[in-house]
């Protein structure tokens, strides 16, 4: 997976942030081939990996020093702020993605 293709979809013009999109990068294809039990990304995962990776950046802030989830609910009235409380959205994000990677699952008796 090409980290410049990462940025373009992101809409990231600078360098800044290359470490953090790559390790999103780099954490998402493990997590892909951990869960397939699989030693290279196929073709037709690298699309799911994107969105998984872009998910991944958008919603854990990495890079902050204070550690926020994403904001679930807001009121005006006396101020009243819901953050989404996950210690680990990389698995939520599988969640979502399960359909497109169980399709390239390998059975693993060991």
């Amino acid at each position: 997976m090409e980290l410049a293709k990462l940025k373009l979809l992101l809409g990231i013009t600078d360098n800044a942030k290359d470490a953090l999109l790559q390790f999103c990068l780099d954490n998402t294809t493990e997590s892909i081939l951990n869960y397939c039990n699989l030693t290279a990304l196929p073709t037709g995962l690298e699309n799911t990996a994107y969105r998984m990776a872009m998910e991944l950046y958008r919603n854990e802030n990495f890079g902050s020093q204070a550690a926020t989830g994403q904001i679930v609910s807001k009121s005006a009235g006396d101020v009243s702020v819901s953050y989404r409380d996950d210690a680990n959205y990389l698995q939520s994000v599988m969640k979502n993605h399960t359909q497109q990677l169980n399709k390239y699952r390998v059975v693993n008796w060991s």
